[in-house]
C-alpha cells in the first residue's frame, strides 16, 4: 500500500507541477497589435473599413525620430498596416474601390501624405514600391493638448479616420 500511495503522489507531483513544464512567452511584442472599424461597434458586423495595425510606444522618445517628417512611414510598428474597405468609398475626395491595401504615410508639421498601395504582407516601408499606390490623399494635421504615448488609429461617428501620436493628430475625410 506504501508503494501505491507513493507512486500516486509522485505521479500527481508531476501532473500538477506547471511551473517545470509551462511554456515561456519570452519577446512578446512590445507594439501590440490592434483593430480599429467603421462603425465601431463590435455588435455591427456590416463594417464599411477597418484597419489592422500595431502600436508603438513613444517610451521617452519624439514623434519625429519614429516618423520623420517627409518619409514614407508604415503607419505605425511591425508590419505595414492593412485597410480594408467593404464597400467603394472617397478617401479625401478620392474614389477608392473595396479592397484590402496597405497604409502608409509620409508625416508632415501642417499635412500627412496618406498612401493607399495594393501590395501587402509589407514588414515597416522597407520594400514599399510608389508604383503601387492606388492613391495619395492630403489629410489636415494639427496638434492636441493630450498626449498619446501609444500611436492609435480611430473613427469618428461619421466614419472620418483619426490618426494619433503624441500631441500630433491626423483626421482623413471618408465617405460611403
Amino acid at each position: 500500500m506504501k508503494k501505491i500511495y507513493l507512486l500516486l503522489t509522485l505521479v500527481l507531483a508531476l501532473v500538477f507541477n506547471n511551473e517545470t513544464n509551462a511554456q515561456e512567452f519570452s519577446g512578446l511584442d512590445k507594439s501590440p497589435a490592434d483593430i480599429a472599424a467603421y462603425p465601431s461597434s463590435y455588435r455591427v458586423s456590416d463594417k464599411a473599413v477597418r484597419v489592422i495595425y500595431s502600436r508603438p510606444q513613444l517610451k521617452g522618445r519624439s514623434l519625429s525620430e519614429l516618423a520623420p517628417e517627409g518619409k514614407v512611414w508604415r503607419t505605425g510598428a511591425n508590419e505595414a498596416p492593412e485597410i480594408t474597405f467593404y464597400k467603394d468609398a472617397k478617401v479625401g475626395g478620392q474614389d477608392i474601390k473595396a479592397g484590402t491595401y496597405s497604409l502608409f504615410t509620409i508625416p508632415g508639421e501642417n499635412e500627412w501624405t496618406i498612401i493607399l498601395n495594393k501590395n501587402l504582407n509589407q514588414w515597416g516601408a522597407y520594400s514599399y514600391d510608389s508604383d503601387a499606390d492606388v492613391a495619395r490623399i492630403k489629410a489636415k494635421a494639427s496638434s492636441s493638448s493630450e498626449s498619446l504615448e501609444a500611436f492609435s488609429i480611430t473613427f469618428d461617428n461619421n466614419g472620418n479616420m483619426h490618426m494619433g501620436w503624441g500631441t500630433t493628430r491626423v483626421e482623413v475625410p471618408i465617405s460611403y
